[in-house]
């Protein structure tokens, strides 16, 4: 089944009993059982609900895993892998990640005797230094957020199996449409599910992805016993957003391209950070791991002035300044104080994140509108 195909029938059936095309919302919390234990698989909706069970399985098949998991955000996502671990082990991250990635492991897991490692990971070889036998975890972005750099995942996959170590990938830049790191040998996918695959800035959820059963039971034990869970309403908007996935992704792909390469060559930029440009660091990687580059941009200005990249951001239109990203329309970000203000200064200065670094969602508006609006933005500096 290709793409296209999935994304608007993978794990969708017509309801049984009326034949309705969409999955209902099963908006209930209990099931009536006929005697106890008697019942048809379902029996509280913290533990399963057949709205989030059809979403699970289409997520599962967009990432060609086997089993999926939904959770009420990428972070509840996130926090059920960690707590797969005890006291005493680690966990190897690469050193530019989300900033509500980083908080969660330096903020609330490294008191419970979790030991994190910050690492670049643009050569897998890198990692290899920090493993050790209390490693348990190798957590990574690509494209990383929000500095667009690639890493090899089939590359650090050979490391993490060769050490016996698993392998985590937020796949949420580049969404399954773009690549699908369980080909590669990773041991699980997150994705915040708020962003690209929801759509439409109107959800908040996050989904593990994984192959192997065993780990997916004690996943699905974390998920039901700690209760972070979407309600059916969500689960239902994302199996919608999800349909046209592929569209949508196409018209980011094609207006991240035309923007990168407008803001290129704009005099008041220093630097553009898009994985489709062939000088972009590990280009080749992105080609052989990704079907197109994807539509999140990251530029510097010249100066690396905050009041200039504060009067950019004041001055678009379009672009609406707001956090997240993934959705039809277009937004734009500050990193150093919106997404990326936990990560201490010194630290996110060493990844290149400046404090003009600006960070671009580009949407499914018409490209010349987008351009226009950047203009006319750049010209208040």
């Amino acid at each position: 089944m290709k793409f296209g195909t999935k994304a608007i029938h993978a794990g969708v059936k017509p309801d049984p009993s009326t034949g309705a095309i969409m999955t209902p919302i099963y908006q209930t919390s209990t099931y009536v059982q006929k005697s106890p234990g008697d019942h048809l698989g379902y029996e509280y909706s913290r533990a399963h609900n057949p709205t989030r069970t059809a979403l699970q399985d289409s997520l599962a098949a967009l990432e060609n895993g086997k089993h999926g998991l939904c959770f009420s955000s990428g972070l509840g996502a996130i926090d059920a892998v960690i707590k797969l671990l005890s006291p005493g082990d680690e966990v190897i991250s690469t050193n530019d990640l989300y900033g509500g990635s980083y908080r969660i492991f330096t903020k609330i897991f490294t008191k419970y005797g979790i030991k994190f490692h910050f690492v670049s990971m643009d050569d897998p070889a890198s990692i290899e230094p920090y493993i050790n036998e209390r490693t348990r975890l190798i957590w990574t972005e690509t494209p990383t957020n929000p500095m667009m750099n690639i890493i090899d995942v089939e590359a650090i996959a050979k490391i993490a199996k060769k050490h016996h170590v698993m392998l985590g990938v937020d796949n949420t830049f580049a969404t399954p449409y773009l690549q699908n790191p369980l080909d590669f040998g990773a041991d699980l996918v997150m994705h915040s599910v708020t962003k690209y695959l929801g759509g439409h800035s109107d959800v908040v959820m996050g989904a593990l992805i994984v192959n192997d059963d065993e780990l997916a039971e004690r996943l699905a034990f974390i998920q039901n016993s700690c209760g972070a869970i979407p309600g059916p309403q969500d689960c239902f908007l994302v199996l919608r957003g999800i349909k046209t996935l592929h569209l949508r992704m196409e018209r980011h792909c094609q207006n991240g391209k035309t923007i990168a390469a407008y803001l290129r060559t704009h005099p008041k930029v220093e630097k553009v950070f898009w994985p489709g440009f062939e000088d972009h660091p590990n280009h080749a990687i992105a080609k052989k791991q990704m079907r197109d580059f994807g539509g999140m941009i990251s530029f510097t200005l010249k100066d690396n002035r905050i009041e200039d990249a504060t009067t950019v951001l004041e001055n678009l239109h379009y672009f609406a300044l707001a956090e997240s990203l993934g959705g039809v329309e277009s937004l734009c970000g500050h990193p150093a104080t919106m997404t990326h203000a936990s990560i201490p200064k010194e630290d996110r200065e060493k990844i290149g994140l400046s404090d003009s670094l600006i960070r671009l969602s580009v949407g499914v508006e018409d490209a010349e509108d987008l351009k226009e609006d950047l203009a006319r933005a750049m010209d208040k500096i």
